[in-house]
């Protein structure tokens, strides 16, 4: 396990406009990853990507291969049984592990800060908002409301992968 602001440096290095890949991507598209809120997304999605990719190998296992056989014996072609067989079949793991995956986003701090930096209205998220809070003194109150947001779409989250979770297998027949 890397510490988060590991992850977020390592991107910096490399996305930052004088790294291998953010100085081609300013010059030939003129796009700058570093200290923006596409940053702020890119180091959001680089530490949550494991956690997602988890949900969705486990849910791509879980299926029967027996079905894709027999979707084959039937003419199917390889595209076919992915998009017809396979995908349906693995969907409520996918669905649930970007949900689990975005509420992970939620609560990003080291990477975030460390690649796109605190700037408030533009990279800001909320834990570096309530972190900010806290910094200042009688910012308690402000630090408060903003966890009761957070915890509120923790929750939220977690409620919705349940749910959604639960109606893919009863849809699937599980």
């Amino acid at each position: 396990m890397l510490p988060p602001v590991v992850t977020g440096w390592l991107p910096l290095i490399l996305f930052g406009v004088r790294g291998p890949i953010g100085s081609l991507l300013l010059e030939w598209f003129d796009i700058r990853l570093v200290f923006t809120s596409a940053g702020a997304s890119l180091a959001c999605a680089v530490m949550t990507f494991p956690v997602m990719v988890r949900a969705v190998r486990l849910s791509l296992e879980a299926t029967d291969p027996g079905l894709d056989q027999a979707a084959r014996t039937l003419g199917a072609g390889r595209l076919d049984r992915l998009f017809h067989v396979t995908l349906p079949l693995a969907s409520p793991g996918i669905l649930v592990g970007a949900i689990v995956a975005y509420a992970t986003c939620l609560g990003e701090f080291g990477a975030v800060i460390t690649f796109a930096a605190n700037i408030p209205g533009q990279t800001q998220t909320l834990p570096l908002a309530i972190y900010a809070a806290l910094q200042v003194p009688g910012g308690e109150a402000r630090a408060a409301e903003l966890s009761l947001v957070a915890l509120t779409l923790a929750l939220i989250g977690l409620l919705l992968s349940e749910w959604i979770g639960k109606r893919l297998n009863a849809a699937l027949g599980r």
